[in-house]
């Protein structure tokens, strides 16, 4: 029996409890708004394992022009400069606003904001809270807040399936409860679901990730943007007896903003020529240390020299995950490797968080707003989440929301399952691709996608992740392909609705390529 929520219909409805979510449901206020978590609020979000901190051009030596400068570099040329300059002019509005919302930054003695340097960045400029466990402090401030104002209404252990439309006009979503379906109306839906890291086997995310706000926008006819470009951050952690299924502890790059080094097991530090060193934007460091791995050697963070004993200090949340796995930052080398950290692609938004579905929004990971180009630049993120969540609940507010049309019911569908998906997506999007193991993807992905069963719902998000990428052929930040090695003169990006995507992969499978599930 369904289920509905008729008393909501006059509330926006936020789904996801990360920076971009609470961010989003905090400035709706006092407009009601119904907050859908999928998990107790707050977690399993990849905000809450954020190390670094957000980037936000503060200090005396900086610029809105040298952080734009920054963020358009590692971008590699596909960063739409006009968003990029308005976001980043928004950080220290949001490092303001954040602050009144109840976090506590990390000062100096005379009460200057303490800022970091991590990788690509020409200043110092990244915003901590509570030393390398930024994200967590971040949130807990935030859910303290939210918690504690009446016109936010959080839902918990809510997991939404679909998008509903009547007549092609959204009018609401159906769920999946731990009492059964609901269907919940609503005309002004905020998607802030964060990434896709759980479509693949090593990753520094929450697993049950999988893009599941791509999914349902893609599904309700949202345009998806960019969505080749899955980032791989070059440094999590490399440790036998990390528990399977558990996403992998990440390094914070600010350890090699503070002069750790990456070497191999013969300690040759290969990074050394590179410009920028261990400090080159993300894709860089990952394909090297890839390269490494491939030759049979071991990559290792060398922070002896550089911290000493003031890496606990500095790092207490690393130093923690490394002696779990049974390493010593302070007297060993830290084993390391690439895993999936980030998605630059999504759903395709302007500078006010819209779709390209009138009544839908989406904000932080799950969104492609074009700041980050082809390759994230890094503390970029929370900016983004914590900028585009007030961008867009101020845009809601300035609408009026329309009468929520009646909103039939479909069967729920069936929870999904990724074990099917992930050793595809993992095997051929990786770091470094071609032409066959895309090919490959899509061949597998298609009959899954096509079957409308458990594992369905991810292979959409992944199989347009593959043809994203075999339409691009050449390499760009985090899209390295081995049979196009250059970069085109002339970058572009690219928006698709799934309709599109699924008659291209269709096109792009031979049937020969096609593999049963």
């Amino acid at each position: 029996m369904t289920e509905y929520l008729d008393r909501f219909a006059d509330h926006v409805v936020v789904v996801g409890s990360g920076l971009a979510g609470l961010v989003t449901a905090l400035t709706l206020v006092p407009q009601p708004v119904l907050l859908l978590t999928r998990a107790a609020l707050g977690t399993e979000s990849s905000s809450a394992w954020a190390q670094g901190g957000i980037a936000a051009s503060l200090g005396d030596d900086d610029s809105l022009g040298l952080h734009l400068a920054d963020t358009l570099a590692a971008g590699d040329g596909l960063c739409d400069a006009e968003v990029a300059a308005a976001i980043l002019a928004d950080a220290p509005a949001a490092i303001a606003s954040l602050e009144n919302s109840g976090v506590q930054f990390d000062r100096s003695p005379d009460g200057a904001h303490i800022l970091g340097l991590e990788a690509a960045h020409s200043r110092r400029r990244i915003v901590h809270a509570a030393g390398d466990g930024s994200g967590a402090a971040i949130l807990h401030a935030l859910m303290e807040k939210v918690s504690r104002t009446p016109s936010i209404t959080v839902m918990e252990g809510i997991e939404v399936r679909r998008l509903l439309k009547t007549d092609n006009v959204l009018c609401g979503l159906i769920c999946a409860s731990r009492s059964g379906p609901l269907v919940i109306p609503a005309t002004q839906i905020v998607l802030a679901t964060g990434g896709l890291g759980g479509l693949y086997e090593s990753a520094t995310t929450p697993s049950g990730n999988y893009g599941q706000g791509i999914m349902l926008a893609a599904r309700a006819g949202a345009k998806l943007a960019d969505m080749e470009f899955v980032q791989f951050h070059p440094t999590a952690l490399d440790a036998a007896n990390w528990s399977a299924g558990r996403p992998l502890a990440l390094v914070s790059e600010a350890v090699r903003g503070e002069g750790a080094i990456l070497v191999n097991d013969r300690n040759e530090r290969f990074m050394a020529d590179q410009p920028g060193a261990e400090l080159a934007p993300r894709d860089v460091v990952a394909r090297a240390i890839s390269a490494e791995i491939a030759k049979g050697n071991r990559v290792f963070l060398d922070a002896r020299e550089a911290l000493g004993q003031g890496f606990a200090s500095r790092f207490p949340t690393i130093t923690l995950l490394c002696r779990e796995a049974g390493v010593d930052p302070l007297q060993e080398r830290i084993p390391v490797r690439p895993a999936v950290h980030y998605h630059m692609g999504g759903v395709a938004t302007d500078l006010q968080g819209r779709s390209t579905l009138d009544g839908l929004w989406v904000v932080g990971e799950a969104a492609s707003t074009g700041l980050h180009g082809a390759n994230r630049l890094a503390s970029n993120s929370l900016l983004e989440a914590a900028v585009m969540g007030m961008r867009a609940a101020r845009d809601i507010l300035e609408k009026p929301s329309s009468m929520t049309p009646i909103c039939n019911a479909i069967e729920l569908p069936v929870s999904s399952d990724l074990s099917f998906v992930r050793p595809i997506v993992s095997r051929n999007l990786g770091v470094l691709r071609n032409s066959q193991t895309i090919r490959s993807a899509i061949g597998s992905l298609l009959p899954l996608v096509e079957k409308d069963g458990a594992a369905t719902d991810p292979a959409l998000v992944a199989i347009s992740i593959a043809v994203f990428a075999l339409m691009r052929e050449e390499s760009r930040g985090a899209h390295a392909r081995t049979d196009y090695p250059l970069s085109l003169p002339d970058a572009r990006r690219r928006k698709m609705t799934f309709s599109a995507v699924l008659a291209t992969a269709r096109e792009m499978a031979p049937l020969s390529l096609i593999h049963t599930a």
